[in-house]
């Protein structure tokens, strides 16, 4: 039997026997909580979390890694220890972008990382190449499987706090965001890291920053901003997408917000451009929505609109408050009574699954590569060196044994 179909029967048993103790309704919910950890070291309760299913996904940020200048072992135990203790592969996430939005910083020993924008100043290849390869192969040495990025927004407002002066967009030219952002993802899928675009429909056009209130881009948002999305999904690299908070009463007549929008969501990124994969929501708590709408509404808005995954980072200031038990709660009850049906809940299951099952399909191939390179060339460089030694022994033993003829009498 191939690799592939092993881990597949394995997974299939091991979720089978976990569903025999818990309700798949239960599980399919925890499966669509993405939650954040509050401390630098392994965490009880997310870890009772993750292994009752409660929660499918967990995310670091730069509080989550210990404040030592060698702190790659102590991250990896923690990422090995949620994963093996969940009954579903776990999503491990992390937003390292890289220059600002980077939590693995060179203080803690982690390797130096570059802005998108500096990157995209260079117009190279080669440069996207090297920081891509160094950051994935990071990730995947230490356990994560998701990086959520690429950021694919334009940079179309240059004063816009959250995108352009942090440096995270690559360009203004759709052509440049693409062409750098396909790099990154196959550099990330080498070494079986997931990415996310992100932030869908486009935040690059914004005046104000979803992280403190409404950020409407109704007069300032085009078209040319869904093309990043169009092309990277078409050809094949959409292997998650991010929503973001932004409202455009153009695309959503009510004035929703892009991540409760079934008419962003749907309409746009399903129908229109034709997307079958995990969709992600950005940070539930971040204060375009948690200002201006209850967290029941919020739910039923979000999974109703079509997100797959609801991040709670229980990072923002103000919602460190625990998160796992309410929102699944509300979830399980607006099931229930109808509010969200079943077959939605099953919809997101079904797109978790697969997303989960393909983190297998690419799992220590580039680690495989690598050694199986590396090893080739120990031989080669030791077989040369063998016959460079024979080839310099072999007179030296001739040149001795003709003196020797030479001596005798």
């Amino acid at each position: 039997m191939r690799r592939s179909g092993l881990i597949g029967v394995l997974f299939f048993i091991s979720l089978q026997g976990f569903s025999q103790n818990v309700d798949s309704l239960d599980f399919k919910i925890g499966q669509m909580i993405l939650i954040g950890m509050p401390k630098s070291e392994l965490d009880t309760l997310v870890l009772d979390e993750v292994r009752k299913g409660k929660v499918g996904a967990i995310i670091f940020f730069e509080k989550n890694i210990p404040n030592r200048p060698n702190a790659f072992a102590s991250v990896k135990k923690m990422t090995w220890t949620y994963q093996h203790a969940a009954p579903m592969p776990l999503l491990i996430c992390i937003d390292q972008e890289g220059g600002k939005v980077n939590r693995l910083k060179e203080k803690y020993g982690f390797t130096r990382s570059i802005s998108a924008a500096s990157i995209g100043k260079y117009g190279s290849l080669d440069s996207v190449r090297f920081y891509a390869e160094a950051t994935a192969a990071t990730l995947a040495g230490l356990g994560f499987n998701v990086n959520f990025a690429p950021t694919v927004d334009l940079a179309i407002n240059k004063n816009n706090t959250v995108i352009a002066k942090p440096e995270r967009a690559y360009s203004n030219n759709v052509d440049t965001v693409v062409m750098m952002a396909k790099e990154v993802i196959e550099q990330h899928r080498k070494f079986g890291v997931i990415t996310s675009l992100k932030h869908f429909p486009g935040h690059g056009s914004s005046k104000e920053d979803t992280h403190f209130g409404v950020a409407d881009v109704t007069t300032t948002w085009s078209e040319r901003e869904l093309e990043p999305f169009k092309r990277l999904i078409d050809d094949g690299y959409a292997d998650g997408v991010m929503t973001s908070h932004i409202v455009n009463k153009n695309l959503d007549k009510n004035g929703l917000p892009g991540t409760l929008s079934k008419e962003i969501l749907d309409g746009i990124l399903r129908k229109k451009l034709g997307y079958k994969g995990v969709v992600f929501s950005d940070d539930m708590q971040m204060q375009a929505i948690s200002k201006n709408f209850g967290l029941e509404e919020t739910i039923r808005l979000t999974i109703n609109a079509g997100v797959d995954i609801m991040c709670f980072s229980n990072n923002i200031q103000g919602s460190e408050a625990r998160t796992v038990d309410k929102v699944h709660t509300i979830i399980k009850q607006m099931v229930l009574t109808g509010q969200i049906s079943q077959q939605r809940i099953n919809e997101s299951f079904v797109r978790i699954k697969k997303l989960k099952g393909s983190l297998h399909n690419l799992e220590g191939t580039a680690y495989k590569a690598a050694i199986a390179r590396l090893q080739s060339e120990l031989l080669q460089s030791n077989a040369a060196l063998k016959a460079a030694n024979e080839k310099m022994a072999v007179p030296t033993e001739t040149k001795m044994s003709k003196r020797k003829k030479k001596s005798k009498p």
